[in-house]
Formats: C-alpha cells, sequence, structure tokens
C-alpha cells in the first residue's frame, strides 16, 4: 500500500522532525511504501521577515547587515537538522512550494496521512492552511493521526475555515483530549491517540546514542524561552540537590548552564534525554522522551500559553504533580516517578494507537 503522510518535517524543532520520523517509520514496518510529501510553502522557508518599518531599501540593507552574526549561528543549527532529515526522513521526491502547486498535482497514494504535532495550531500559518487539513488529492482514505491544536480553542475567526476543512476526514484522531472537545464543538467525532514517538519500542530510539554522554551527571534543560527565567532557579536547585552539572539543548544559550548544545540536531536530543539525571523543559516532547527513557522529570509552563498540550499529557497519566513552579519543596523535587504504574498505563494507549492505524488500513484495502 502507498500511503503518503503530511506534517511540518522541515521545521527546526527537534519533536517535530522525531515525530514525523516516528510515524513513518511505523507505518512503514507494517510492510507499506511510506514517504513524508515534501510541502514546503513560502511562509515556512521565508528566511528573512522584515518588519514594515525596515522596508525602506537603505534601511532593509542595514537591517540585513546587522543579522549577519545571529544567521550564522542559527546556519550552523539548521545544518545539523539537514543532516539529520537527509540520512533519516524518507521524503516523497516531489517539492511542493504552494498549497495550489498541491492541490493541481496531488501526490498517488493509497491513504493521506495528517499528523502529528501542531499541524492545526490556528495560532500559526499552517493551522490556516488547507494542505494540513487534506483538501487535496483522491486517495482511498483521508485520516489524521495525533494531529494537535495546541491550544483548548481556536483562534477566533477560524472556527468556519476549520469546520469546513475537518469534513474532509474519513477518520480523526488527535492527541489531546483538549483536541477532543474542539472537535465535539465543531460537531465531529473523533479519537485521542498517543504522539508518534510513542510507537517505536525505546531500542529504535538508542540507534542515535552514540555513548558520549554515558556517565557525565547534569540535569537536562530543554527551554523554549530565551531567557530562561522560569526554568533557571529550578534547574540550579536541581543541581546541587543531584550534586551535577546543567546542561541546556534548544534554540538557546543560557549562562547559568554549563554546556549548551544548541547546533546539534534530534539524535544527539535523544542522547541527551536518555543519559540525564533529570530533565526540565516545557516542551511536550521533552516530556514524553523523558517518559520513554523513564527520567525523573519536570514541567514548567510556557509564558506564550502552549501549556495545554503538557497539562493533557500529565493529566492522562497521573503525573500532574510534575507540572512545577520555583516555589515547589526539595522533597518534592526529589520524588521519583513509579515507571512500573505508568508503563502499563502508556503500553495500554500504544496498543489501541497502534490498533487505530491498523484499523484505518484494513478499510483501505
Amino acid at each position: 500500500m502507498i500511503i503518503r503522510t503530511i506534517t511540518c518535517h522541515r521545521s527546526y524543532n527537534h519533536g517535530a522532525m522525531l515525530q514525523t520520523l516516528a510515524l513513518v517509520t511505523f507505518l512503514s514496518s507494517l510492510g507499506h511504501d511510506v514517504k513524508v510529501i515534501d510541502y514546503w510553502p513560502k511562509y515556512m522557508r521565508a528566511e528573512h521577515r522584515i518588519p514594515p518599518l525596515y522596508n525602506h531599501w537603505g534601511i532593509r540593507q542595514l537591517y540585513l547587515l546587522a543579522k549577519i552574526p545571529s544567521d550564522i549561528k542559527r546556519n550552523r543549527r539548521k545544518k545539523a537538522f539537514k543532516r539529520f532529515y537527509l540520512r533519516y526522513i524518507p521524503v516523497a521526491d516531489q517539492c511542493y512550494h504552494s498549497f495550489e502547486d498541491l492541490k493541481q498535482d496531488p501526490p498517488e497514494s493509497d491513504l493521506y496521512v495528517a499528523g502529528s504535532d501542531q499541524i492545526w495550531n490556528t495560532s500559526f500559518l499552517n493551522g490556516k492552511d488547507p494542505a494540513f487539513y487534506l483538501d487535496f488529492g483522491t486517495p482511498k482514505r483521508k485520516i489524521s493521526y495525533a494531529a494537535s491544536f495546541a491550544t483548548d480553542g481556536l483562534k477566533v475567526g477560524t472556527e468556519p475555515f476549520v469546520k469546513t476543512q475537518l469534513a474532509n476526514f474519513d477518520e480523526i484522531s488527535v492527541r489531546e483530549e483538549s483536541a477532543l472537545k474542539i472537535l465535539n464543538r465543531l460537531g465531529y467525532n473523533g479519537c485521542v491517540v498517543v504522539d508518534p514517538v510513542f510507537l517505536l519500542p525505546v531500542e529504535q530510539w538508542d540507534r542515535f546514542d552514540k555513548g558520549a554522554l554515558a556517565g557525565e551527571k547534569y540535569i537536562l534543560i530543554y527551554d523554549f524561552e530565551p531567557k530562561g527565567q522560569s526554568i533557571e532557579p529550578l534547574a540550579k536547585r536541581l543541581a546541587r540537590l543531584h550534586d551535577c552539572k546543567i546542561y541546556s539543548v534548544g534554540p538557546y544559550k543560557y549562562s547559568y548552564s554549563d554546556k549548551n548544545f544548541v547546533d546539534v540536531g534530534p539524535d544527539v536530543f535523544v542522547s541527551l534525554i536518555k543519559h540525564a539525571r533529570c530533565v526540565i523543559s516545557n516542551s511536550f516532547h521533552g516530556t514524553a522522551f523523558s517518559m520513554i527513557y523513564h527520567r525523573d522529570f519536570f514541567v514548567v509552563n510556557r509564558q506564550d500559553g502552549l501549556n495545554v498540550r503538557m497539562h493533557d499529557l500529565l493529566t492522562r497519566y497521573d503525573l500532574i504533580n510534575r507540572l512545577v513552579d520555583p516555589g515547589v519543596s526539595d522533597k518534592d523535587l526529589m520524588m521519583g516517578i513509579d515507571y512500573n504504574t505508568l508503563e502499563m498505563k502508556i503500553s495500554r494507549d500504544i496498543e489501541l494507537s497502534k490498533s487505530f492505524l491498523q484499523r484505518q488500513l484494513e478499510l483501505v484495502k
């Protein structure tokens, strides 16, 4: 069977790229021809978004010149992601640079799968793009897998668009309970499934671990806020309690971190989580991989409001006590996680999620 998936696969984000890989890998393991639709519209590939204030030619040139140092740093990070992308993610040959191109010449396939991750986040342009609602092509079946709205409500004014676009699907699955509530408000049914990264056994993630971090004692920080003010005090306390260093991974450097892994790809991200004594993050996939590797972890709310994803995940597995603020006690910071009980709960949901996908494949035949 030919299967084509669509997601934000070119994002310079560890979780986005790893979930892309996971879904394709799992479906391929069932014996199918699976590739990612190489959808890369202008709003995703734009290198510079010039503020209107700088539209004058001379000011524009000065603005671009001033950005050169940061661009050099960003390009090192991009190269690390590109190496991972080219080596591990199977992408269909044709690249589509607009929805119109995709609509006019859609990839041949028996099954289209939209998802996972924040493809329906209406605060972003991709959440308002018909491509991520499979408004193209005529395969035998169209489904979503673990799609996320990322918030507990749609952006004002987007409800009619989303409601219309969801009619494209033969079956809808989402990643969060909050997404299920949005579907129900729009008049649709769906089911909750696990993020694709949970579909693969830990042994498959271990292939990215080269052993370089084995034996190092560190707390790992995965922070999406440039100043890191919410996580810094917790990181320092945990480093003291565990008598270890602080490492960070992600797009930003922090002065309080002993090592900053900025210019690394998703493979190093996986290895860093595997060997960490504890992980502090405000990221869904930072949390997910901590669970996969049975790491102690804590979650801190983000200022941008994209917290419902982590809240839903923690609530589902009775881990809401891992959501902390700077006032948390040392006793709570040293409290471990009962992974024997947690593994039984996650395993149940993984099997239900695999059954969902296998049922969809049967319906195509």
